[in-house]
């Protein structure tokens, strides 16, 4: 049976920090009423872009896609749900309900938080990114899929795949933190039950061909608002 929780205990904690993908729900308000726009919900995937911060904040890291719709909605009006599902034998979703902020790398409070992402340590210390060993075709079909779409397989059991330190590679364009204002669970119980191959490395690899500057210029070009025009990243 569902249930409501006053905070996240370690029980819950186990299960969102086992889960190899999560769900990210905002929407934009575009009239008086606090309605009007579009509804946007964002698969996210990667191990160690997740964190529990305290029993009622968590953050993810937002990396760089070709759409910006939960940084406009936040930056508009705060509202998001997270949302965990388990695959695996054992059902079970977890909703956390509150409201977002967008950390940016320029925001006096980056370093502090980036220190709860392995990733952005790794980059802080200055670790290189390992070499590309995918061939000419396969490079240019990659780089056209996460220019268009994002891509997140979805199950329980994680074989992960090496990323090496392509996520540090400066794929990061944002810090999403959360505090809690509801925390719920539901029985699951029409979810499918799935295995996992691998995490899919595609954005990671495609992130790590692109310089710096190359980045600016993609955010800048795609993410500069949301498909309502909302203001994003801009």
């Amino acid at each position: 049976m569902a249930a409501v929780y006053s905070e996240l205990d370690e029980r819950l904690i186990r299960f969102i920090t086992s889960q190899p993908m999560f769900f990210v729900a905002t929407a934009p308000c575009l009239d008086r009423s606090g309605s009007g726009g579009h509804v946007n919900v964002s698969p996210k995937g990667y191990r160690d872009t997740f964190a529990v911060l305290d029993p009622l904040t968590v953050a993810y890291l937002d990396l760089t896609g070709s759409g910006a719709e939960t940084i406009a909605h936040l930056r508009q009006n705060g509202r998001i749900t997270i949302m965990f599902c388990s695959f695996g034998r054992t059902p079970k979703i977890v909703r956390i309900q509150g409201s977002g902020e967008v950390i940016l790398p320029e925001d006096r409070r980056w370093p502090g938080f980036a220190a709860h992402f392995p990733g952005l340590a790794s980059e802080e210390a200055g670790l290189g990114s390992l070499p590309d060993q995918s061939s000419e075709a396969d490079r240019h079909q990659e780089a056209e899929t996460v220019e268009t779409v994002e891509t997140v397989e979805t199950v329980e059991t994680v074989e992960t795949v090496d990323l090496g330190t392509a996520l540090d590679h400066g794929s990061h364009r944002a810090i999403i933190v959360v505090t809690a204002d509801r925390i719920a669970d539901s029985c699951g119980y029409a979810v499918p039950v799935m295995d996992l191959v691998a995490e899919r490395d595609v954005l990671a690899r495609w992130a790590e061909r692109k310089s710096a500057d190359e980045l600016i210029a993609y955010r800048a070009k795609h993410n500069s608002a949301s498909i309502d025009g909302l203001p994003a990243l801009s």
